[in-house]
């Protein structure tokens, strides 16, 4: 067994982010539904001009507005615009300003920790009311794999990193399964809110939000809803500063409504294009393109690669059942970026998915694209 370097974690942490089984959707429309569950969130508004950024600023009132950028990407606060400007999460004191920031934003791309070089196009901004907090704490429901079922997950420590509390203050963080049969009750909800900080009449406000969001999380087939910070104001109001919401793909025919508010433009047209042909593919930064069968054996390839100092490419898995087209398309997906592709390595192995099939593939797609980079073809296991 060899460790791991951090670069080869750093990869396949960008893989899990993207799961192809979940659809996140923008901050606004996670706020506008926690409205319509009677969830307390500032007032906001949604801007694709400049203009409207500063007319969202005048209908909002009062004196200090945060504007943030639209982008399905963390870290945004810590990000930069190919712009110039520092940062995604900006605070303004006027509505002409929030007209300024919002001008440099939008149309320009954002980068932060977890998007490539390019970053993502940043094509609206949330306009909202600032709010002055006493504290902040973190909230979010997800679904854990060890009790086979949500599970509450809270801390005192709200609007920072969550993964680095986490990382440095372990104790800091509260972790409550959910017993799907009984789901999460009011004694629950008091109790979670009671270890997050709260206390009197804000610990009911919070417990009561909790009991909303877990509703809210079943009902959409979520498989995350985060909100940080979940915060107490100067006037004892308890709000949810945030919205990350992320619904399981799986559920799209009963969900079919907010299936709608996908934001297409914000993902890959690459990605897009592999999806339509039933293949997963996340691109990466590299110059190695692997096309590989099964997504654990995928991303042992790429550890592989990246042992051995070279960078993938992209993470491609063809699955088990695989046809001749497909095999093809994924060459032609693979060599979309004819610059930056200059080998491939081919690792299957073949315990559903039959050799012969990928060998016709290969050999499709080097006629049909006239391919002139190496490409390494390792094939083992059902017919062959």
């Amino acid at each position: 067994m060899f460790r791991l370097m951090p670069s080869i974690l750093n990869c396949e942490r960008k893989i899990l982010c993207v799961s192809a089984r979940t659809l996140m959707l923008q901050e606004h429309h996670g706020m506008a539904i926690l409205q319509k569950e009677n969830i307390n969130v500032p007032p906001f508004g949604v801007a694709r001009t400049a203009d409207e950024a500063r007319k969202q600023a005048e209908r909002i009132g009062g004196k200090d507005y945060v504007i943030k950028a639209q982008v399905l990407a963390g870290g945004r606060g810590k990000g930069r615009f190919d712009s110039g400007l520092q940062g995604g999460v900006q605070v303004v004191f006027t509505p002409d300003e929030a007209m300024e920031k919002a001008r440099m934003m939008i149309g320009a791309n954002l980068i932060t920790k977890q998007t490539d070089h390019r970053g993502k196009l940043c094509e609206e901004v949330m306009v909202c009311k600032r709010l002055f907090t006493r504290r902040e704490y973190y909230f979010s429901i997800t679904l854990d794999r060890n009790t086979n079922g949500p599970i509450l997950i809270a801390s005192s420590r709200g609007g920072v990193n969550i993964e680095e509390v986490a990382a440095t203050e372990p104790d800091a963080i509260i972790k409550t399964p959910v017993d799907m049969s009984v789901g999460v009750t009011a004694e629950i909800a008091a109790d979670v809110a009671a270890k997050m900080g709260f206390q009197g009449d804000c610990a009911k406000q919070a417990a009561d939000i909790i009991l909303k969001l877990y509703t809210l999380f079943r009902r959409t087939d979520a498989t995350l809803l985060e909100i940080n910070p979940m915060a107490e104001d100067v006037n004892g109001s308890v709000y949810c500063m945030d919205c990350k919401m992320l619904l399981d793909t799986n559920a799209e025919f009963r969900q079919k409504e907010l299936f709608q508010l996908k934001d297409s433009k914000q993902e890959d047209p690459l990605e897009i294009r592999a999806a339509a042909a039933n293949l997963n593919y996340i691109r990466l930064d590299g110059n190695i393109g692997c096309m590989v069968n099964g997504a654990g054996l995928a991303m042992a390839t790429m550890d592989i690669i990246k042992l051995h100092g070279g960078e993938p490419a992209n993470f491609l898995d063809v699955g088990g059942g695989a046809t001749v087209d497909q095999v093809t398309e994924a060459f032609k997906i693979i060599t979309a970026d004819e610059k930056k592709v200059n080998a491939i390595l081919v690792n299957i192995f073949g315990g559903i998915m039959r050799c012969d099939v990928i060998a016709q593939g290969i050999i499709k797609a080097t006629k049909e694209l006239n391919l002139k980079i190496p490409i390494v073809v390792r094939l083992q296991g059902q017919s062959f």
